[in-house]
């Protein structure tokens, strides 16, 4: 099958980087395995960052050569003995694990408990933009601010620190969803139009502090705040921010020493997000992103979210990869950028 590998930690400037490549056929499925055929696939910023791990000395590393992808759509060619969700033919879109080979090749093995069914409004490269970051943003919000997912915490405010990438467009919708008013921040016309779009209330320029611009805004305090940029940018002004009680969750690393202490005047709740966990540990509860993804594919076929799909590639080659990570890791996307077809 066609594939595309990442061989060792080199710019994608350089063709080495990510090459095409024939690799043998996945294997038939076995236990909760299903084998999809892939037709679009997305690409994250934890792609690019991988990418530059594929050698032995790196903390954390893999040693090459590696199949990435981290968010995929397409249909079911076969499934384990122990499958109960999916049968051959179903369309489905997912993220998968970060201690598997990815999806960025023609058939790809994944754990049911972590795949939907394919929204049904949606073709497959618009649902390919969706999983990573629609997961991340639920657990972010739910699991790890404790937001109530049927609505009860209607009227909370939430702050979304970098609105219009792909992890801050779907924390807008999922918010506005659950009732909560969501404030997002962004700095330029088309990045505060696009927050806006998916459902902010307000918008504050995070170039400025955040107090000043919630206090511009005619509010005091926020009830939660997910970071999905710059945690060090922003850390030392979360006391000003939230609320006494309120909850911070961030997606991204502290790259200098951030004081924990700092929350405790205010006994604010502390959490990362991390979407890979459930399916790197195998919880009890890893069929929670099955039913999380197949939820928000119900609020989609009912037009309650939409896609964040801005930017499509075709076909799905290492030519064409690159040049989506090399778009990532410019700086200032806005949505999310697809592959599609072989």
């Amino acid at each position: 099958m066609k594939a595309i590998l990442a061989n060792e930690p080199l710019p994608v400037s350089d063709p080495r980087s990510l090459v095409d490549a024939e690799v043998p056929d996945s294997a038939a499925p076995q236990g909760h395995d299903i084998l999809v055929r892939i037709e679009a696939i997305s690409v994250n910023p934890v792609d690019t960052k991988t990418r530059m791990l594929i050698h032995p000395g790196a903390a954390g590393a893999k040693p090459g050569p590696r199949i990435l992808g981290w968010d995929a759509a397409g249909v079911v060619q076969a499934v384990g003995d122990q499958v109960t969700l999916f049968k051959p033919g179903d369309a489905v879109y997912y993220a998968g694990s970060n201690q598997r080979p990815g999806s960025n090749a023609e058939l790809h093995l994944v754990d049911e408990r972590i795949v939907a069914k394919k929204p049904a409004t949606l073709d497959f490269a618009q649902a390919a933009a969706m999983p990573l970051t629609t997961i991340t943003a639920y657990e972010g919000i739910v699991d790890r601010m404790g937001v109530d997912p049927d609505g009860k915490s209607k009227g909370a405010t939430l702050l979304v620190i970098a609105g219009a990438g792909g992890v801050g467009s779907m924390a807008i919708q999922i918010g506005r969803k659950l009732g909560l008013e969501v404030i997002a921040t962004a700095s330029r016309p088309e990045s505060i139009k696009w927050c806006r779009d998916h459902g902010a209330r307000h918008v504050i320029n995070h170039h400025q502090p955040l107090k000043d611009g919630l206090k511009a805004i005619g509010v005091g305090e926020v009830d939660y705040v997910l970071i999905c940029s710059d945690i060090d940018l922003y850390w030392t002004q979360l006391t000003d921010v939230v609320k006494p009680q309120g909850s911070v969750c961030t997606i991204v690393r502290n790259e200098k020493p951030a004081d924990i202490m700092a929350l405790q005047r205010k006994a604010l709740r502390f959490a990362w997000e991390g979407m890979f966990v459930r399916s790197s540990f195998q919880t009890a509860d890893m069929i929670e992103q099955h039913r999380l993804l197949a939820r928000v594919a119900g609020w989609i076929d009912a037009g309650e979210v939409k896609s964040t799909l801005t930017e499509k590639l075709s076909p799905i080659t290492a030519a064409n990869l690159r040049a989506a990570h090399a778009r990532l890791e410019s700086k200032g996307m806005i949505g999310k950028l697809v592959l599609s077809g072989w």
